[in-house]
């Protein structure tokens, strides 16, 4: 898609679900799996769950956060053989071996605790020979995106899409290299953050996580 300016494109997360959902109409009654990164990415990836019916789950990549700034993304976990790291911040920051291997404990941690908050101890979905939509509610560094994938790739899909509403020109070109298809809606010429995108960007809770999930586990 051509890149254009910065513009508020999309309502709120279902809105771009729904518009995402469009896109993707070719796999419908194809044999998939929609995979949400949470917590956003669960709200549109549930629109096009639904627009396509198919099953819903979760994946969880987690960012690695830099020492006394955990906003800033040295790299992101999934899995404990799925980790991607920026080794050039790394070494600028000089940061140590230690550290990250207690980082990665630590978020490989929260998404044992997360799938189980969401999804209790209901199985993952077996991916093999499926064709894996993934979809969160924008890229930005595409850290977590390709997390997520080189964790899907583990569960040999057979292909491996990568669907969002909106990210920068570089990291889905970063993401293209990971996934063997990216659909991106959107790819601004200026682009400052996923949220600016979007008229609606509030905080999606856990409580509504578990809410849209336990829809699609009663309709399974």
């Amino acid at each position: 898609m051509k890149g254009g300016r910065e513009r508020r494109v999309f309502k709120n997360r279902a809105d771009a679900g729904c518009k995402l959902a469009g896109k993707l109409t070719q796999f419908a009654k194809k044999d998939i799996i929609v995979l949400a990164i949470p917590r956003g990415g669960v709200v549109v990836a549930a629109q096009v769950a639904k627009s396509l019916n198919a099953p819903l789950d979760l994946i969880i990549p987690r960012k690695l956060g830099a020492p006394q700034n955990e906003e800033l993304a040295i790299g992101a976990v999934a899995g404990p053989n799925e980790v991607i790291l920026d080794e050039a911040l790394i070494q600028h920051l000089r940061i140590s071996k230690d550290y990250i291997r207690q980082v990665i404990a630590k978020e490989l941690k929260e998404i044992d605790r997360r799938r189980q908050l969401y999804l209790g101890d209901c199985p993952e979905i077996k991916l093999f020979g499926k064709i894996a939509i993934i979809v969160d509610d924008g890229l930005a560094t595409g850290a977590t995106a390709r997390a997520a994938i080189k964790t899907a790739r583990l569960k040999k899909p057979r292909k491996i899409v990568f669907a969002v509403p909106v990210g920068p020109r570089h990291t889905v070109e970063l993401v293209e290299q990971e996934a063997d298809e990216v659909i991106c809606l959107e790819i601004p010429t200026l682009f400052y953050a996923v949220g600016r995108h979007y008229q609606n960007f509030a905080q999606v809770n856990d409580s509504r996580v578990i809410e849209i999930l336990s829809r699609f586990k009663k309709t399974a």
